[in-house]
């Protein structure tokens, strides 16, 4: 059966106060919940000992970018095994920030994949159209061949540890957000390429971002192939982070 994740990117956000009071609160508030949903955080890497400290084993906690290397002179960089190391259960990879303003390409993409699953990490890669693809007609054409690169090197028994999260980049940080029938019809998309690389496409969760919150998530999560969410801004708010959480339905 597919996990049902609600993941939170703090992207360069947060600060102690925000960790020490934000944690706790969702800590006890997503304890309480029986619809199975996993609540993992995603905090800039400064905070993500704090972060472990504080969810209990109760919270999954995310590092938000790993390097391409597993060790060296890479002034800067944080490897998978260093994440691992420190408590870290996912780490997303791709994301369109880190394409966008790095130049992160599918090929490194897919070795940092590599390095996740390698090291023990769930792996969340971050795949989505601009506005001008999307317009062009192009978004599933480039989706799925993002989702192909990126999962290059993964195989076996890895894939248990692959997570796909769809994010039109036109939607990150916008307000607008994709309509839960076309978001719908992107991940039908994105397992269908799966199931044509061998991968147990049934098997992998898919989530969706690009500004969700608490008024969208319901229609968003109530769609057969999305599993849960990747949140942004609205997971800076222990209200409306668990909120969200609360939005996906329990599976029978």
């Amino acid at each position: 059966m597919r996990r049902r994740i609600v993941a939170g990117n703090w992207k360069m956000n947060g600060s102690k106060d925000l960790v020490n009071s934000l944690v706790g609160q969702v800590r006890s508030e997503v304890a309480s919940l029986d619809n199975g949903v996993e609540a993992v955080i995603i905090p800039p890497a400064l905070f993500v000992s704090d972060v472990v400290r504080l969810a209990g084993g109760e919270i999954a906690v995310g590092i938000q970018n790993i390097a391409c290397w597993d060790s060296g002179a890479y002034t800067g960089e944080v490897s998978a095994g260093m994440a691992r190391d420190s408590g870290c259960d996912y780490a997303l990879v791709g994301h369109s920030e880190r394409r966008q303003l790095f130049g992160e390409t599918d090929q490194q993409v897919a070795v940092k994949v590599g390095r996740a699953l390698a090291s023990g990490l769930n792996a969340v890669i971050c795949v989505g159209e601009t506005l001008e693809e999307r317009e062009a007609g192009r978004a599933e054409e480039v989706v799925s061949a993002q989702v192909r690169r990126s999962v290059a090197e993964v195989g076996g028994d890895q894939w248990h540890q692959v997570v796909v999260a769809y994010e039109p980049v036109w939607a990150i940080g916008t307000g607008k957000t994709a309509t839960a029938e076309d978001a719908q019809a992107m991940h039908a998309a994105i397992r269908a390429v799966l199931s044509a690389l061998g991968a147990p496409a049934d098997e992998i969760s898919l989530l969706y971002g690009g500004s969700v919150k608490a008024d969208n998530a319901a229609a968003l999560f109530a769609q057969p192939d999305i599993d849960g969410g990747l949140i942004g801004g609205a997971s800076l708010s222990a209200a409306d982070f668990v909120s969200i959480c609360r939005a996906v339905p329990g599976r029978s």
